[in-house]
């Protein structure tokens, strides 16, 4: 079925709010929060979806808010969903609206930063709920909003998430038949959009890696057993993991260890290091081998140096796989708004979402939106201090997800 270009009467309130929905992106950038803390930034969101007049559920995966809007219509509920976590990163640029926030994480004081574009997500999203709550008389059935705390994972010995608003009935009541989201990208020019049928973005698992040796004087190692050492050569051996026992041809595989902790004085070799990483993959008989040879090899290079260790794992999403089907209903939309030639298929990231749970449940769509400044040749990555987003590119994000919803509940 073909999809309808964009009513008028919306154009010129999205048109409209554009500057509004800067403003918002610009609150929540300088004053993120981080996963499962996110309490101030669900309480202006939940504020701004009652005072549109919709039906409004806060508290869902603890800091959650859900907004539902029903059309004057009967037909289908779709959900639109965006995440509201911000990072452990200390922000480093002259934007005005830079954040200071500071915070403890891991027991480690550090920044807080919207590194990853949550903030223009929430915008988008808040910005489409007033969009559509004053055009309710073109909606054929139900949109149900999901602002969702902890994407980047909830602390440790807490749930979070996707995975705990599926668990607490966010795709029930309406029982939500498909859902839409999107991600700014730092590296993609404004007004440009990817996207991927099928899988998507990588599974994601957390790993620790426990090393014990033996304390003793600094000056003397040969009368312990240094787990640094040990730890640096469990590293090097997950490496070869990749490069030489992943068939890489077929897809995509990453080990990353990203925090070291161990020892407390220059000479004291210490009782013991942990490590903690993550692991990304494409496909499942990598992710089973590839975690199979990372206990082996955990262990085995420590008892060579006379240590021990055990890695204990921990599962942060599934495969993000945008149905093949709702992709190819879906597509001419996003060509519709943004112009074929500007919506670009891409290949598979070692990113991760937890988006993917959601589309276990129902079929789901996601794709990237581009945020670079056009001529932008050297965009900072995302999850770094110099990440930034070009704010020209959020009305684009508006559009798309408004008119994703409307076609498709039209559709039926």
């Amino acid at each position: 079925m073909a999809q309808a270009q964009m009513n008028k009467d919306i154009l010129n309130d999205i048109n409209g709010i554009e500057e509004q929905v800067i403003e918002w992106r610009r609150y929540f950038h300088e004053n993120p929060e981080l996963s499962n803390r996110e309490f101030k930034t669900a309480e202006k969101i939940a504020t701004h979806l009652k005072s549109l007049g919709m039906e409004v559920q806060t508290g869902i995966a603890i800091t959650g808010v859900v907004g539902i809007l029903k059309g004057d219509k009967p037909g289908k509920v779709v959900a639109l969903r965006a995440d509201i976590d911000a990072l452990p990163v200390t922000e480093r640029n002259n934007l005005p609206f830079k954040s200071t926030v500071t915070d403890t994480f891991l027991n480690t004081e550090t920044g807080v930063m919207h590194a990853c574009g949550h903030d223009t997500h929430i915008a988008i999203l808040m910005g489409v709920a007033e969009v559509l709550s004053k055009n309710k008389d073109k909606i054929k059935g139900t949109v149900k909003f999901i602002f969702q705390p902890a994407e980047e994972g909830p602390p440790p010995g807490e749930e979070g998430g996707a995975k705990l608003m599926i668990k607490e009935g966010v795709l029930e009541n309406p029982k939500v038949d498909a859902i839409f989201g999107l991600h700014i990208n730092s590296g993609t020019p404004v007004g440009t959009i990817k996207y991927k049928p099928g899988g998507t973005m990588a599974a994601v698992e957390r790993f620790v890696v426990t090393v014990n040796g033996k304390q003793t004087h600094g000056s003397a190692p040969w009368t312990g057993v240094d787990p640094i050492l040990i730890s640096a050569k469990i590293i090097d051996g997950f490496q070869t993991i990749i490069s030489r026992e992943s068939p890489l041809v077929e897809e995509a595989a990453v080990i990353t260890v990203g925090k070291i902790s161990s020892g407390v004085r220059f000479n004291i070799i210490p009782e013991s290091a942990e490590m903690i990483g993550t692991v990304r993959t494409l496909d499942p008989n990598m992710r089973e081998m590839i975690m199979r040879r990372m206990n082996e090899m955990a262990r085995d290079i420590a008892k060579a140096y006379g240590g021990s260790a055990t890695i204990e794992w921990q599962n942060n999403t599934v495969v993000t796989y945008n149905d093949p089907e709702l992709t190819a209903q879906m597509l001419p939309t996003l060509q519709n708004i943004a112009g074929a030639n500007n919506v670009n298929l891409m290949k598979a990231t070692t990113g991760g979402e937890d988006f993917s749970y959601f589309q276990e449940i129902v079929p789901g769509f996601y794709f990237f939106l581009g945020g670079m400044t056009p001529g932008n040749t050297t965009p900072y990555p995302h999850h770094t201090p110099d990440f930034i987003i070009d704010d020209s590119g959020l009305l684009l994000g508006v559009k798309t997800m408004t008119q994703l919803s409307l076609d498709y509940l039209n559709a039926q």
